[in-house]
């Protein structure tokens, strides 16, 4: 099974923060990550890789990096989640 994570986003937030990413990943699935230029590609077997399991660890990452106002995961195509940024609106002064 093989998830794609679409960080572009992310990476112009911090590029720190995509190697957190995919430390974070690996040590709670124990899958393959592998960090190309706008994605990450985590693949393993069972219930540890699915979709809806890597969408949960991409939440408690960005809640963690105290990011969770900035960024959400959205859906894509066939096993691709992608961590889109939020739109800011302007506050009233």
């Amino acid at each position: 099974m093989e998830t794609r994570i679409e960080i572009s986003e992310l990476k112009s937030e911090d590029s720190d923060l995509v190697k957190q990413l995919a430390e974070f990943i690996k040590k709670k699935t124990q899958a393959d990550i592998k960090t190309e230029t706008s994605e990450i590609v985590v693949k393993g077997e069972g219930k540890q890789v699915s979709r809806v399991y890597t969408r949960l660890l991409l939440k408690k990452f960005l809640h963690q990096q105290d990011l969770k106002e900035h960024f959400r995961i959205r859906g894509g195509k066939e096993n691709t989640l992608i961590v889109k940024a939020t739109k800011v609106s302007e506050e009233e002064e």
